[in-house]
Protein backbone atom coordinates (compact mmCIF):
# COMPACT_ATOMS: atom_id res chain seq x y z
CA UNK A 1 0.00 0.00 0.00
CA UNK A 2 1.04 3.36 -0.96
CA UNK A 3 1.60 6.45 1.66
CA UNK A 4 -1.14 8.37 -0.95
CA UNK A 5 -3.68 5.01 -0.77
CA UNK A 6 -3.02 4.68 3.14
CA UNK A 7 -3.66 8.40 3.21
CA UNK A 8 -7.02 7.72 1.31
CA UNK A 9 -8.31 4.81 3.49
CA UNK A 10 -8.20 7.20 6.44
CA UNK A 11 -11.81 8.47 7.79
CA UNK A 12 -11.76 11.94 7.90
CA UNK A 13 -11.90 11.80 11.50
CA UNK A 14 -8.41 10.01 11.16
CA UNK A 15 -6.99 12.12 9.00
CA UNK A 16 -7.70 15.54 10.80
CA UNK A 17 -6.79 13.75 13.97
CA UNK A 18 -3.47 12.95 12.58
CA UNK A 19 -3.47 16.34 10.56
CA UNK A 20 -3.92 18.02 14.13
CA UNK A 21 -0.88 15.67 15.39
CA UNK A 22 1.53 16.96 12.67
CA UNK A 23 0.58 20.81 13.19
CA UNK A 24 1.29 20.13 17.00
CA UNK A 25 5.02 18.78 16.23
CA UNK A 26 5.75 21.22 13.11
CA UNK A 27 4.35 24.03 15.64
CA UNK A 28 7.01 22.55 18.50
CA UNK A 29 9.97 23.42 16.47
CA UNK A 30 11.37 19.84 18.23
CA UNK A 31 11.35 18.66 14.73
CA UNK A 32 14.42 18.34 12.80
CA UNK A 33 14.79 19.77 9.18
CA UNK A 34 14.75 16.39 7.17
CA UNK A 35 11.50 15.77 9.69
CA UNK A 36 9.52 18.66 9.64
CA UNK A 37 9.73 18.66 5.80
CA UNK A 38 8.41 15.12 5.75
CA UNK A 39 5.86 15.94 8.48
CA UNK A 40 4.84 18.96 6.35
CA UNK A 41 4.35 16.60 2.75
CA UNK A 42 2.14 14.04 4.98
CA UNK A 43 -0.11 16.97 6.35
CA UNK A 44 -0.54 18.52 2.82
CA UNK A 45 -1.81 14.92 1.77
CA UNK A 46 -4.08 14.37 4.66
CA UNK A 47 -5.70 18.33 4.27
CA UNK A 48 -6.24 17.69 0.80
CA UNK A 49 -7.81 14.35 1.90
CA UNK A 50 -9.98 16.00 4.50
CA UNK A 51 -10.90 18.56 1.86
CA UNK A 52 -11.96 15.85 -0.84
CA UNK A 53 -13.91 14.90 1.93
CA UNK A 54 -16.03 17.80 2.93
CA UNK A 55 -16.39 18.07 -1.11
CA UNK A 56 -18.03 14.59 -1.21
CA UNK A 57 -20.42 15.33 1.64
CA UNK A 58 -21.36 18.25 0.34
CA UNK A 59 -22.63 17.11 -3.02
CA UNK A 60 -24.88 14.57 -1.00
CA UNK A 61 -26.50 16.88 1.28
CA UNK A 62 -29.88 17.70 0.10
CA UNK A 63 -32.61 20.59 1.16
CA UNK A 64 -35.53 19.79 2.18
CA UNK A 65 -38.74 21.29 -0.02
CA UNK A 66 -41.76 22.65 1.79
CA UNK A 67 -45.00 22.70 -0.31
CA UNK A 68 -47.20 25.54 0.24
CA UNK A 69 -48.96 23.94 3.27
CA UNK A 70 -45.44 23.62 4.91
CA UNK A 71 -45.43 20.04 4.09
CA UNK A 72 -42.01 17.91 2.55
CA UNK A 73 -42.27 18.38 -0.91
CA UNK A 74 -38.94 16.83 -1.94
CA UNK A 75 -35.44 17.63 -1.98
CA UNK A 76 -32.97 19.47 -4.03
CA UNK A 77 -29.07 19.19 -4.22
CA UNK A 78 -27.42 21.36 -1.57
CA UNK A 79 -25.95 24.87 -3.76
CA UNK A 80 -23.10 26.31 -1.42
CA UNK A 81 -22.85 29.28 -4.05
Amino acid sequence: MTEDSAVEALSFEEALKELEAIVARLESGDAALDEAIALYERGDKLRRQCAARLDAAQARIEAVRLDANGQPAGTTPFNAG
